[in-house]
């Protein structure tokens, strides 16, 4: 299943190169105060996510950075969680409009899935906080897209995700997985917004 390469992180993970140039042309879209308040936005994201994992998932055995998660991408395919897009390095053939559509539509799940699951939990509050977040990422990554873009990219609200959801185990697996899988993503999304950074300053110094 594809959900399957969600838990696989190290690999994905691993396919960024840290200093990678960008490809030419790239970092004058880039805008450099939006990236920065972007890279601020996913980092205030990342902190968040361990506290929203321990306000809501009470299952023992659901730790957020444990190796069984890797376990788990058959019960993630039964509920229904779809994986993110994939981030990688910018190239001639993931262009910068390529990278900047798969972090917006990734934002955009992990939206629609916390808005799926945050009306089941005992304790949302902080899960709702993120949420906040998440769409304020989300509007600075459609800013940088309506640059290089002729359609004005509108964010549009969560529609919730028919997620299979019968008792409060799936539940908790649930929203266990989302967080995990938005940490993955999300770590992936500073990678890419730090190579944009990196572009500009270049492009500032040439």
């Amino acid at each position: 299943m594809h959900i399957l390469i969600v838990f696989a992180i190290p690999v994905f993970m691993a396919s960024f190169a840290r200093s990678a140039p960008l490809p030419d042309g790239s970092a004058l879209v880039a805008d450099p105060e939006i990236v920065k308040m972007s890279r601020s936005l996913i980092q205030k994201i990342l902190l968040s996510i361990p506290d929203a994992h321990e306000s809501c998932v009470y299952t023992e055995t659901l730790k957020l950075n444990s190796s069984d998660n890797e376990n788990l991408g058959v019960m993630a395919s039964n509920i229904g969680i779809p994986s993110a897009p994939i981030l990688k390095t910018l190239s001639d053939s993931f262009t910068l409009e390529t990278g900047l559509k798969h972090m917006s539509e990734g934002l955009q799940l992990h939206r629609a899935l916390l808005s799926s699951i945050s009306p089941r939990l005992e304790n949302n509050n902080k899960v709702t906080d993120l949420q906040s977040d998440i769409r304020d990422l989300a509007i600075q990554i459609n800013k940088m897209l309506n640059k290089i873009t002729a359609e004005t990219m509108v964010l549009p609200s969560p529609t919730p995700v028919a997620l299979r959801l019968p008792g409060e185990y799936e539940v908790q697996v649930a929203a266990h997985l989302t967080l995990v899988q938005l940490q993955s993503f999300g770590q992936d999304v500073v990678r890419l917004l730090r190579s944009l950074d990196q572009g500009s300053e270049e492009e500032m110094e040439s």
